[in-house]
């Protein structure tokens, strides 16, 4: 089968990013977009989706989730409990399950 060569011009920060996430997976580039293509005649249309859980997503949602329990302890006057004594809460509301 003859090779013929694709060029593309993408954004370089697009491009240094697609790398590092196909790098992870144990890919390079040229090896991604063959079997993109690949797949894409195969399944006649985008064939399939290969992500990573993201950290800053994960990261950004966890801290948003933890000041909204901040900022609900602070309401209920809460803020100065102490780790034991928060233990103790979850314990017991664990208990009366």
């Amino acid at each position: 089968m003859a090779s013929t060569l694709v060029q593309i011009r993408v954004d370089e920060d697009l491009k240094n990013e697609a790398v590092s996430i196909f790098e992870r997976l144990g890919l390079d580039l040229p090896t991604a977009f063959r079997i993109f293509l690949k797949k894409s005649v195969e399944e006649r249309g985008i064939p399939f989706s290969m992500k990573m859980n993201s950290e800053k997503t994960s990261l950004k949602k966890g801290m948003k989730a933890f000041d909204a329990l901040r900022r609900e302890a602070k309401k209920k006057g809460l803020q100065g409990m102490s780790l034991d004594e928060i233990n103790a809460e979850i314990r017991a509301y664990r208990a009366g399950k």
